[in-house]
C-alpha cells in the first residue's frame, strides 16, 4: 500500500532477474513511498504493462530472453493506455552503452550499484513527466469537445488516432522514412491527430449536421473547417513557440484534407509538399469515414475501404502511405472491432464486390 501522498498512487515495476539485485532495488523504491510490482524478465513485464497496471519501470539490462534493451523497444513500439517511463539500470557504463540504451529508448540510465538516494530522484523526474500527460488528456478532451457536435461520429477520434499510429509505426520501420518517423513522432501523431477536426466548431449546424448531400455553396462553407482549425492552433503555437505537439495540430488541421494529386482543399498542395503527418491522417480519417455509418451512408466492409483507398493511391493518397496501410490492414480490422465492442482477434474479412467509386468519393470528401 502507498502511504507516500506524494507519489500521488504511481505503481513502480521493477523487472530483474537477480533476486539480490530485486530485493535491494525494492526495498529502495517502497521506502520512496511508491507499491511494487515485480518481474523476472522482459516477457513478463509486458504482459503486466498490458494490464496498465505500471506507468514506471525500473529494469536491468542484462537478462535471459528479452533483456532490457529489448523490453525497451517493446514499450516504445507497443500500444499502452499512456506514456511508460523507463530507467534502465546496468553495470555497463561506457559512453556507447548509454548512448545504445537511451537510442532503444529508455528514458534514464543509471550504473549499478547505485546510490538509493540518486535512484529516488530520478523517480521523481520520472514522475514529473508523466504527471505532464495531463497535457494528453486536455488536447483529447479538446478534440472530443469539438465531435460531439456531431452525434454520427461515435469513436471516430479513438479509432482514427490509432490508425494513424499504425500507419506511422510502419514508417518508421522504412529506410525512407527512419530519418523522420521515431518513436516521437508516432507519439505525437497519435497525440495530435484528434485535432483533424477542431476547426468544425466554426461550422454553422446546418452545414455539419445536414442529413443530405451538401450543396456547392454549403461544401464551401465547410471547407473552411480547416483553416478554422489551423488558425486556433498557429494562435496558440505563436505563444508557445517550443511546442511540437501545436505545431504538428496546426499542419494536421490545416492539411488532412489535401490530395496527393494536388486536387484537394484548401491550399491545393500535392505530393511532398504536403506535411506527412498529414498525408498519414487523410489515410487514417477517409478509411475511419468508409468503415462506420454516416447520415448520408451505411458503413462499407473493410475490403470495399481497401479497393477505394488502392484505386485512390496516387491521386487522393500518398502511394508510400498506402502500401504502409496494405502492410497492416490486419492491425486496422483489428482496432476497429476493438472499438465497435467486437473481438480483435478476425482476420481481414473476405473480398466482396466493390460498388463504383464514383457512389462514395463525394460523401467521403465532405467529412
Amino acid at each position: 500500500m502507498n502511504t507516500n501522498p506524494r507519489t500521488n498512487g504511481l505503481r513502480v515495476l521493477i523487472v530483474d532477474d537477480d533476486e539480490v539485485s530485486l530485493a535491494i532495488s525494492r526495498h529502495t523504491v517502497e521506502r520512496a513511498g511508491y507499491p511494487v510490482q515485480v518481474a523476472h524478465d522482459g516477457g513478463e513485464a509486458l504482459e503486466i504493462l498490458r494490464r496498465g497496471e505500471c506507468r514506471l519501470v525500473i529494469t536491468d539490462w542484462e537478462m535471459p530472453g528479452m533483456n532490457g534493451l529489448e523490453l525497451c523497444r517493446q514499450i516504445r513500439g507497443g500500444d499502452f493506455a499512456g506514456y511508460i517511463y523507463v530507467i534502465l539500470l546496468t553495470s555497463r557504463g561506457e559512453t556507447k552503452d548509454i548512448v545504445a540504451g537511451l537510442s532503444a529508448g529508455a528514458d534514464d540510465f543509471m550504473t549499478k550499484p547505485f546510490d538509493p538516494a540518486e535512484l529516488r530522484v530520478r523517480m521523481r523526474t520520472g514522475e514529473r513527466i508523466l504527471s505532464m500527460e495531463t497535457r494528453d488528456l486536455a488536447i483529447f478532451a479538446m478534440a472530443k469537445l469539438a465531435e460531439s457536435r456531431d452525434p454520427e461520429t461515435g469513436a471516430h477520434l479513438e479509432r482514427m488516432r490509432s490508425y494513424s499510429r499504425v500507419l506511422a509505426q510502419h514508417l518508421s520501420r522504412q529506410a525512407k522514412f527512419a530519418s523522420r518517423v521515431d518513436a516521437d513522432y508516432v507519439r505525437m501523431i497519435y497525440l495530435t491527430s484528434p485535432l483533424h477536426d477542431i476547426g468544425k466548431v466554426g461550422i454553422p449546424d446546418s452545414v455539419l449536421l445536414k442529413p443530405a448531400r451538401l450543396s456547392d455553396r454549403e461544401f464551401d462553407m465547410m471547407k473552411q473547417h480547416t483553416l478554422i482549425g489551423a488558425e486556433t492552433l498557429e494562435a496558440a503555437l505563436l505563444q508557445h513557440p517550443e511546442a511540437a505537439f501545436l505545431r504538428m495540430g496546426r499542419d494536421i488541421a490545416l492539411t488532412h484534407h489535401e490530395r496527393f494529386d494536388g486536387s484537394g482543399y484548401p491550399q491545393g498542395l500535392s505530393g511532398e509538399d504536403i506535411p506527412l503527418c498529414g498525408r498519414i491522417v487523410a489515410l487514417a480519417d477517409v478509411y475511419d469515414a468508409l468503415t462506420t455509418k454516416r447520415v448520408y451512408k451505411d458503413a462499407f466492409e473493410h475490403d470495399v475501404a481497401k479497393s477505394i483507398i488502392i484505386e485512390e493511391s496516387g491521386s487522393h493518397f500518398d502511394p508510400d502511405i498506402v502500401e504502409a496501410f496494405l502492410a497492416t490492414e490486419n492491425e486496422f480490422v483489428s482496432i476497429r472491432k476493438r472499438f465497435d465492442g467486437e473481438e480483435d482477434d478476425a482476420l481481414v474479412p473476405a473480398p466482396i464486390h466493390l460498388p463504383p467509386i464514383e457512389s462514395v468519393a463525394t460523401p467521403v470528401g465532405a467529412v
